[in-house]
């Protein structure tokens, strides 16, 4: 028999980098000009987090022996109850993510179209988007697939170019002027851009899941899974900066496209345009991708009895066709609800929020990473709950940094959840309960005696 050829842990650094390099940073360099090149900073700080995040993932992956991925891991300390809330704010943050994503397709198409931004093309654009990836996603996973991996090029190849070329026109004084424009308070001016950030790591946290296929996993997957956040660290970080020594943070603070801008800037106009065409379609290509895993979060959670039924059902052809009708029709509601002119304010919206649900999975999943490693191996590692640690306490300065409109919003979304658990845990729970009385009854019984 054959013996099945693995990846290396060079190859598996590859592909996890490509899996982060998404479409999340290419909005970033507006919102970091309105705060200044000390954004640089946010790098650093959830650059770090990350990797420490990472690294517990990695090691969270190695030990536990239970599928569902985060949820698995949220089980081993918090029961189904801790499952099925991973698993529920996770599905909301796929929802919001792809609407992020949506909007960032569209803020780059309204460039290339030569079209006016306001509410109006702002929304109609964003539903067209969602409901066009939707009809494209019928063609199943293996089409998808297809042209998700095309596309990422898009994002890749321009953002990589302008971290390796930009210095050309890179302005050492343009870049320290605009250090702190606004006179922000530091702590202000750092947290201010943590949210975005984070979102622009979005996907470190399913690294761990082609562990299978890789060569000793449990050395090679934490390597390639630090070796891959810290190199799209320092591409955000490269690029981003770049951008802002190139570009004057007036002028970037009113663009919906930054890096049409910045080419613009560095050969001409028409340059410029040409990147915003490559961005749309790798946005559009991410936005199948990300809706792909936006039902499969929902049928998942169907399959495992913590959603409706509705959510598991098949076409003939195996595809989940209500779940995507109704995950575009949920998105559709968020685009209408939080129409704005200001296109950089919806998509920051989705963004907070959307990063405000993902962070109680990694809660979830941290707190759970002693009895992981106990229940593996009898006793836990030293730098794996140091790295837990940081996460945790990264992830609610994250939560505090997301502003209190998506604390707000998702707090009543995580309480929603709590509330929906409550109809579905008699599955779950009501033996044990039932078990537990009978013993206090009997205990009781047996004291009258």
């Amino acid at each position: 028999m054959q013996k099945v050829k693995k990846m290396g842990v060079w190859e598996l650094t590859l592909l996890v980098l490509v899996n982060m390099m998404g479409s999340g940073i290419i909005l970033l360099p507006t919102k970091l000009a309105s705060v200044g090149t000390i954004s640089v900073l946010s790098w650093f700080i959830t650059g770090g987090a990350v990797a420490c995040l990472a690294y517990a993932f990695a090691k969270c992956g190695m030990f536990s022996r239970r599928g569902g991925g985060m949820g698995g891991y949220a089980e081993y300390s918090f029961g189904k109850a801790g499952n099925f809330m991973t698993n529920y704010t996770y599905s909301i943050t796929a929802l919001l993510a792809d609407v992020a994503i949506a909007l960032t397709a569209v803020a780059y198409a309204l460039q290339v179209l030569g079209v006016e931004s306001n509410a109006t093309t702002i929304c109609v654009g964003t539903l067209i988007a969602i409901w066009a990836a939707t009809a494209l996603s019928l063609g199943g996973p293996k089409s998808v697939g297809r042209i998700t991996s095309f596309t990422v090029l898009g994002v890749v190849v321009p953002v990589l170019g302008i971290s390796l070329i930009g210095w050309f026109w890179f302005s050492p004084s343009l870049w320290i002027s605009q250090w702190n424009p606004h006179n922000l308070p530091f702590f202000d001016a750092v947290s201010s851009s943590i949210a975005l950030t984070l979102w622009a790591f979005a996907g470190f946290e399913s690294a761990v899941s082609n562990s299978d296929a890789v060569e000793n996993p449990e050395k090679n997957v934490p390597i390639a899974v630090m070796a891959a956040t810290f190199g799209a660290a320092a591409v955000y970080v490269v690029s981003t900066n770049v951008i802002q020594g190139i570009v004057p943070s007036a002028e970037l603070v009113n663009s919906n496209a930054p890096f049409g801008v910045a080419f613009a800037h560095m050969f001409s106009p028409a340059v410029g345009q040409v990147i915003n065409a490559f961005f749309v379609l790798s946005c559009f290509g991410s936005l199948m991708a990300c809706q792909f895993t936006a039902v499969q979060c929902l049928k998942s959670g169907a399959d495992a009895g913590y959603f409706p039924a509705i959510f598991a059902k098949e076409t003939k052809r195996g595809l989940p066709l209500m779940d995507m009708i109704i995950v575009a029709i949920l998105q559709s509601i968020f685009v209408i609800m939080s129409a704005s002119p200001e296109f950089f304010s919806q998509f920051e919206a989705a963004v907070d929020l959307s990063v405000m649900t993902n962070l109680i999975p990694f809660i979830f999943s941290m707190g759970s990473i002693l009895v992981i490693q106990k229940a593996a191996t009898g006793k836990t590692d030293f730098v794996t709950n140091i790295c837990a640690v940081i996460g945790l306490i990264y992830s609610f300065y994250a939560l505090y940094a997301c502003g209190t409109d998506a604390l707000v919003w998702g707090s009543l979304v995580t309480f929603l959840g709590i509330a929906l658990y409550g109809i579905v845990s008699p599955k779950y729970d009501l033996e044990a309960a039932v078990a537990y009385n009978k013993k206090i009854d009997a205990e009781k019984a047996a004291q009258n005696q």
